[in-house]
């Protein structure tokens, strides 16, 4: 029963955290647009707390307090320089070697675990309070705090950023060429086609509107949301007679447990009746870092697969060869997750939220007990 209770507290710790509207980088006069080759040291940006934080050179470890950092790290070259992530980046190859910073029990983050790693930077999630940001920097460490983001422009500066401070800024760059060329390619392929009807399932009935990131990736991909049809705003539960008479063409689930209810109004939908339902990862759409461009392509490819092919036919010569991820839509258990439903990152405790100046992004309470529920029927079923 204890460890069922730990699985439950664990998914509610992960789903409480939602797609991250993430803002922008401040201060930092950083353009996506106009990333630089070859880094240079020292290099000063004011980080979420309104810090200037100084880096004086090259850090040779890096420990990051959040998935998306680590993530990134992973993909602009600078895999090799982080000594220490939290469990929610477990997903990434060869976390396991890396030490895990994460807290016991409802503490995020372990600040003489941080310390002892002795890390020339520490990148800090949004999410992660100032007052551990601060008892970091007590301890005579260089940590910077990154500002949520809210489009992908967002991801891209950050991704840059991060590339700066780390040293990593022609892999910064290289990864900015392939999201863009990727981006490019999706935009290409969804001008002028009609929009299909989509139905995001976060599970339990559960749903992204408008004024959501999750929203901008469905548009992004050629998709009409049919949430904001019904004037859904925020992440809220949607009725089943509202799914009947938006009759969804697609039903795109969220991770595992997005799946949508097997009921008899969801099973009328076009999409059931057609086949059209698919999984996305929750790490591909929820943490402000550059594997969000591959649920956005996958999306695209599914709602418009005709004009994709053709789009990507005209771009494929002139993109990168940087390698990339693939998409998967396999979920790591609840207690070794990534922060997975997503870069909130995840509430580090009750005080810790509420102290945090960005607060708590994306699906908050209401879906996290919705998910809470779908891990108790898992739990029953054990």
């Amino acid at each position: 029963m204890r460890q069922k209770a730990t699985s439950l507290f664990a998914v509610l710790l992960l789903l409480a955290a939602g797609v991250a509207p993430v803002g922008a980088v401040v201060g930092t006069g950083v353009e996506a647009s106009a990333v630089q080759s070859n880094c240079s040291f020292p290099v000063t940006a004011t980080d979420a707390t309104g810090t200037e934080v100084t880096v004086e050179q090259k850090p040779e470890n890096v420990v990051t307090l959040g998935p998306s950092e680590a993530q990134t790290m992973w993909e602009i070259g600078g895999k090799s320089q982080v000594v220490g992530l939290t469990k929610y980046a477990s997903y990434l190859d060869g976390s396991d070697s890396r030490t895990n910073v994460s807290g016991a029990g409802r503490s995020y983050v372990n600040v003489e675990k941080v310390v002892a790693e002795d890390p020339g930077i520490v990148l800090a999630a949004n999410i992660v309070s100032n007052e551990t940001v601060q008892k970091l920097r007590d301890a005579g460490l260089t940590v910077y705090k990154f500002e949520k983001a809210k489009s992908l422009e967002d991801i891209y500066a950050k991704t840059t950023l991060v590339g700066e401070l780390t040293g990593n800024c022609e892999g910064a760059s290289e990864t900015l060429s392939w999201m863009k060329d990727r981006i490019s390619t999706v935009r290409s392929a969804v001008e002028g086609s009609d929009a299909p009807r989509v139905f995001v399932s976060q599970g339990a009935g559960w749903t992204a509107g408008e004024n959501t990131f999750i929203n901008r990736m469905v548009e992004l991909a050629g998709g009409n949301n049919v949430a904001v049809e019904a004037n859904v705003s925020g992440y809220g539960k949607i009725s089943e007679e509202v799914i009947v008479a938006q009759n969804p063409e697609w039903i795109v689930q969220l991770g595992a447990f997005g799946a949508y209810p097997k009921t008899d109004a969801y099973n009328g939908t076009d999409a059931v009746k057609n086949g059209r339902v698919m999984t996305v990862s929750n790490q591909n759409v929820s943490q402000p870092a550059p594997r969000v461009v591959y649920a956005i392509v996958k999306m695209a490819e599914a709602f418009h697969p005709d004009a994709f092919a053709a789009a990507n036919a005209t771009t494929t010569a002139s993109e990168t060869t940087t390698t990339q991820p693939t998409e998967s839509t396999t979920e790591s258990a609840p207690e070794t997750t990534t922060e997975g439903a997503m870069e909130g990152d995840s509430t580090e405790t009750t005080t810790d939220a509420e102290d945090s100046t960005g607060g708590t992004p994306g699906f908050g309470v209401p879906v996290a007990l919705a998910a809470l529920a779908g891990a108790a029927m898992l739990a029953r079923r054990r």
